[in-house]
């Protein structure tokens, strides 16, 4: 038997590019979730409270999240250049296109097995 651990994706939002996502595994799971796991409990307290300023902070910790999971889960970006330099996970999050951006975050979140309402989070 042979085991990949990874899946390469067709861009549905860019024509001639895929992605390479990692595969879950035990080891991978609990790598993300010390990565997330004081992230999102501030996430959780900030977003509980009404003070505009929290959400607002909430908000920039969520995206600071969602850039956690495509830096991890995202291995490879195909077919793509950032400012003429081969596309990888780090410049797609930092210059890259947004609609691929949040291709590949929910190509990642699907990989780690999320269901849609957590994919939101």
């Amino acid at each position: 038997m042979s085991y990949e651990s990874v899946v390469e994706l067709a861009s549905q939002a860019r024509p001639g590019v895929s992605i390479v996502v990692a595969k879950l595994s035990f080891g991978r799971r609990l790598e993300l979730l010390r990565r997330i796991r004081e992230i999102a409990q501030k996430v959780e307290f900030l977003a509980a409270g009404s003070d505009p300023k929290e959400q607002m902070e909430a908000a920039v910790l969520a995206a600071e999240i969602d850039r956690t999971y495509v830096v991890w889960g995202l291995k490879e970006v195909k077919g793509l250049e950032v400012d003429g330099a081969t596309a990888t996970p780090e410049s797609l999050v930092s210059a890259g296109p947004l609609d691929l951006f949040a291709e590949a975050l929910a190509a990642v979140k699907a990989e780690c097995g999320l269901t849609e309402p957590e994919r939101k989070n």
